[in-house]
């Protein structure tokens, strides 16, 4: 298994890479500082499974993970990262992620997951289980929201982002679109939805939320 490994501190890396060297099915073939780095060296030398870190200075694991596994079928990405919060599940996950571990996995742990990863499984660490059913029901909530309101894909993917209390230039880069879109959308969604500020907004997916459960 080809394997690249991204992480901005170089101790981290050098570790994975001691750690990884002396498992005979695997083969580190290239190491990156950040998510540029790693998309690169992603197209450069066709890993099976990229172990990567999600906030790197630059372009951050999350961008680089949906670079990598935006076009379709290639790379694995197997995110591993001091963080477990919902949010950078979530983001994740929705990037395009096959597998989330914290680095306080342990060695078994981390080349279990890797080679699962290579097969096509997916993998989560245990802490990361509760996020992933409280993100299904947020998105349940969405879908239902979305279905009842006549609300557009970017719409229902706005809605999502502002509970997530991301700021109008954060989403538009999540989005690759300009602010002035992104204001569009808000205002639009706004109307559908009958609310008018972005506190509303969370609370009516909350209630439906809650209706849910």
């Amino acid at each position: 298994m080809r394997v690249v490994v991204a992480d901005d501190q170089a101790a981290v890396r050098d570790g994975l890479v001691t750690i990884l060297d002396h498992e005979p099915e695997i083969e580190v073939v290239g190491t990156a500082a950040d998510g540029a780095e790693a998309v690169e060296l992603t197209r450069c030398l066709t890993p099976d499974v990229v172990l990567m870190d999600l906030r790197m200075p630059g372009v951050d694991g999350v961008a680089a993970t949906r670079a990598i596994t935006a076009p379709g079928p290639g790379p694995s990405v197997l995110v591993l990262t001091t963080y477990a919060d919902d949010e950078s599940v979530v983001r994740a996950l929705q990037a395009g992620a096959a597998g989330y571990l914290t680095k306080s996995a342990g060695r078994a742990q981390i080349v279990s997951a890797i080679t699962a990863t290579a097969d096509g499984h997916r993998t989560f660490a245990p802490e990361v289980a509760s996020v992933m059913v409280r993100g299904l029901t947020h998105r349940t909530a969405l879908e239902r929201i979305a279905a009842a309101h006549a609300l557009t894909v970017q719409e229902t993917r706005v809605l999502q982002l502002l509970t997530e209390r991301r700021s109008n230039r954060a989403i538009a880069e999540e989005l690759f679109v300009s602010v002035a879109t992104v204001k569009t959308h808000i205002n639009n969604l706004f109307g559908k939805l009958r609310v008018g500020n972005r506190t509303q907004a969370a609370e009516l997916v909350e209630r439906v939320r809650g209706e849910r459960a």
